[in-house]
C-alpha cells in the first residue's frame, strides 16, 4: 500500500513523531517561498504543510496508515495535489477527507462518541437525545513572524474563507477558539477550534520567549569595532560591534523577543555573530604580504 505522505516528508512509515517533525522543519525551511525562489517551491511547500497536517495528528495519521493512498483515489499525494489546481486549499480538502466518513468536520458524534447522537441516560436504562456537536476542529499553519508579532491570518474552513486574529507570542501546538465559525443547525452555531502550527523561519530560532538570529559580521568590525545594520522582524536596527568580537558571540537586544502571553512581557533577541573572512585573492597584495609577515602563526 503506497504511503506517499511519508514520501512527501521524506521519512519512513515507521518514523517517530519527533522524526516527522524534524523532517517537516527541514523541508519547510528548504522550500519556503521567502527562501526558495524556484517557481515550483510554493506548491512543494503547500504539499509539505498538508502532509504534515495529517501525519502530526494522531487520529488522521491512524486513518491514513490504515487506508494509505486509497484516500486519494489511488493517486500518490503529489499527483492528487496537482490535480486539484492552483486555487484549491489543500488543507481544506484534507480536513474534509479526514472528517470521519466525509460527513463534515467532526461529524455528529455525541458526548459518548457514538455516531447516532444518542447515549444512555442512566435513568431506567432509557435513551437520552444528545444534540449534535456543531464544533469544528482544524489545523492551521501560520508564518513565523505572525506567531511572534501577532496579526491577521486568512483561513478556509467549512467552505468559507475569513481572517482570524493571531495573538502575539502564540506557540506551536496551541489551540485557538473562534466563536461562531462551526456548523450551523436549527438556529445553533458551533465554534471553530484551531490547532496552531508555526512554520519554521530560515532566519530565527525560538528559545522560550527569546529569539536567536545569526548575523554576518565583517572581519574589520570584528577586529576593530564598528556599527552594522541588522534587519529584525520589526525594523532595522544599528548594532555596535565591539573590538575583538569572537565568532559565535551573542549580543542581546532587550525586549525584541516573543511575547509571553501569561506575563505580557517580551523576551529578548540574541544576535549571534558569524564573522565573514574576506577572500585572500581580493585583498591588496601589499596587505597580504604584511599579514603573512606580522600575523601570529600560533594561538
Amino acid at each position: 500500500m503506497s504511503k506517499s505522505l511519508y514520501e512527501t516528508l521524506e521519512v519512513s512509515p515507521n518514523a517517530s513523531e519527533s522524526e516527522i517533525k524534524k523532517a517537516y522543519r527541514k523541508l519547510a525551511r528548504k522550500y519556503h517561498p521567502d527562501v526558495n525562489k524556484d517557481p515550483s517551491a510554493e506548491e512543494k511547500f503547500k504539499e509539505i504543510n498538508a502532509a504534515y497536517e495529517v501525519l502530526s495528528d494522531k487520529e488522521k495519521k491512524a486513518q491514513y496508515d490504515q487506508y494509505g493512498d486509497a484516500m486519494f483515489g489511488g493517486q500518490n499525494f503529489h499527483d492528487f495535489s496537482q490535480s486539484q489546481g492552483g486555487n484549491v486549499d489543500l488543507d481544506e480538502i484534507l480536513r474534509q477527507m479526514f472528517s470521519g466518513g466525509g460527513g463534515g468536520f467532526g461529524g455528529f458524534s455525541g458526548a459518548g462518541g457514538g455516531a447516532s447522537g444518542f447515549s444512555s441516560s442512566g435513568f431506567g436504562g432509557g435513551q437520552r437525545y444528545q444534540e449534535p456537536n456543531l464544533d469544528i476542529e482544524a489545523n492551521v499553519t501560520i508564518p513565523f513572524a505572525v506567531a511572534i508579532l501577532g496579526g491577521s491570518h486568512s483561513v478556509s474552513v467549512n467552505g468559507e474563507r475569513f481572517d482570524i486574529k493571531i495573538p502575539a507570542g502564540v506557540k506551536d501546538g496551541e489551540r485557538m477558539r473562534v466563536k461562531g465559525k462551526g456548523h450551523a443547525q436549527n438556529g445553533r452555531v458551533g465554534d471553530l477550534f484551531l490547532r496552531i502550527h508555526v512554520a519554521p523561519s530560515p532566519e530565527y530560532e525560538r528559545e522560550g520567549d527569546d529569539l536567536v538570529k545569526t548575523i554576518n559580521v565583517p572581519l574589520y568590525a570584528a577586529l576593530f569595532g564598528d556599527k552594522i545594520s541588522v534587519q529584525t522582524l520589526e525594523k532595522e536596527i544599528k548594532l555596535k560591534i565591539p573590538q575583538n568580537t569572537k565568532n559565535g558571540q551573542r549580543f542581546r537586544v532587550k525586549g525584541m523577543g516573543a511575547m509571553n502571553r501569561k506575563t505580557k512581557q517580551r523576551g529578548d533577541l540574541y544576535l549571534k555573530a558569524n564573522i565573514v573572512l574576506p577572500k585572500v585573492e581580493e585583498l591588496d597584495p601589499e596587505l597580504v604580504e604584511i599579514m603573512k609577515e606580522k600575523l601570529p602563526k600560533t594561538v
